[in-house]
């Protein structure tokens, strides 16, 4: 029996398994998901120092004339005090000497002759001064378990002297098709036969949302062909196919599933398009059966896939954000199901895209998101707010949101 859109969902959540994990040098660490709670090793700064460069001086020392006693570089190793009306010159990053209590910029101050220098009355204690542990704080958790490390996370790595750092092993995607009238696209097509889009689609989406992903060829149209490359991908954390999952007479996709210990999880959605959508499991490797129709594949799989591979991922961050904005259009539906309408966000509004039939390729190319529109809505008018999701880049968040755009009674609620 068809799910709804939250069940299908939760079922995702509730059959997610634990991802393996590996040691990566920090350099190769770029949108992996991290596996270890990275917590501060040092102090950030590690000692007290100059943001300037100036003259490092007693505060009570304002406004009189200064000897200088010496001059500090960043890394030199600075263990003295100062006295009064003495100062030192230093450098930006430079460690400042133990009882300094301020920093006059050099060109703040008046030069007398080469070893004395008289300092401005309109200084305030401790100025230009970057104290320990005032940006981090020895054992202050930098990275969460579930984090995706991108190059701020590489930032805090390197500069706490981490070398490697354990990530979540990037999930292993197999695609394959069935259908006997597709071709791959490097093949040559009869006048009675069709290019198979939804493969490369696939295996491109699965690579931008970061997974390892193999493709093992089209299926024929029979149990004995499908059940072989079913076979061949059970090494995988996630098969996906198209086609094959409908009712007709050449649709063996879910014969050939129940040649082994397959369990479903759900046998089609209430949604449109896509609602032949079939998700399962055969022991530790999940099943995503997408119907064949390219643009329905492509919704689903931004609906569904997407939380799936997040989940295999191991990021923290598995539900889907949503984006608030206004519809350019007045738009009408037919009730009954939830419906995925592509569209393209200009920043400012969501314009509806005017093609979205099921079996249409050409209609992501100009979408960059897409609208989840509640089964009950028949019309929404021009300037009506709305939630919509992204396609072409990855938006999700680590608490639950609720996503899908309701009309009632000229208020907008969201399901």
């Amino acid at each position: 029996m068809a799910v709804n859109v939250k069940e299908a969902v939760d079922i995702i959540y509730n059959n997610s398994f634990n991802p393996k994990f590996e040691i990566v040098p920090i350099e190769n660490a770029q949108a992996r998901t991290c596996a270890q709670e990275v917590v501060a090793i040092h102090a950030l700064p590690k000692f007290d120092n100059s943001a300037m460069d100036g003259y490092a001086i007693l505060f009570e020392d304002s406004n009189n004339n200064l000897r200088v006693k010496k001059k500090i570089f960043a890394g030199d190793d600075v263990n003295f005090t100062l006295k009064t009306n003495t100062c030192v010159k230093i450098m930006t990053g430079a460690k400042i000497p133990l009882n300094a209590t301020a920093v006059v910029p050099q060109e703040c101050v008046e030069l007398i002759d080469e070893e004395h220098i008289k300092v401005p009355d309109n200084i305030t204690p401790f100025q230009h001064i970057r104290y320990i542990g005032e940006d981090i704080k020895e054992n202050d958790v930098l990275i969460k378990i579930g984090t995706e490390i991108n190059s701020a996370q590489i930032t805090l790595l390197s500069s706490q002297g981490y070398t490697h750092i354990k990530v979540f092993k990037k999930p292993k995607v197999v695609v394959f098709s069935s259908g006997e009238e597709l071709k791959l696209h490097y093949e040559q097509v009869e006048n009675y036969q069709i290019y198979n889009s939804n493969t490369p689609t696939l295996l491109s989406r699965v690579k931008e949302l970061g997974c390892d992903v193999s493709f093992i060829g089209g299926a024929k149209d029979s149990i004995e062909s499908l059940s072989e490359f079913i076979k061949n991908s059970l090494d995988a954390d996630l098969i996906i196919t198209s086609g094959g999952v409908s009712v007709g007479e050449a649709d063996f996709t879910r014969d050939a599933l129940n040649t082994f210990d397959y369990e479903v999880l759900f046998d089609g959605i209430k949604i449109k398009p896509g609602k032949p959508t079939v998700l399962g499991k055969i022991q530790d490797t999940l099943v995503l059966s997408l119907p064949g129709n390219p643009l329905a594949a492509a919704m689903i799989f931004e609906m569904f896939g997407k939380v799936i591979l997040q989940t295999l991922l191991g990021t923290k961050d598995i539900y889907h954000n949503t984006i608030s904005t206004k519809i350019s259009k007045e738009l009408k539906s037919r009730p009954g199901r939830v419906t995925l309408l592509p569209g393209y966000f200009n920043g400012q509004n969501f314009e509806v895209s005017s093609k979205n039939a099921p079996g249409m390729v050409s209609v992501l190319s100009g979408c960059n998101s897409f609208l989840v529109l509640h089964e009950s809505v028949e019309k929404l008018s021009s300037n009506t707010e709305v939630k919509i999701l992204p396609i072409t880049w990855k938006f999700m968040c680590e608490s639950k949101k609720d996503y899908i755009t309701k009309w009632l009674k000229k208020e907008l609620f969201v399901f």
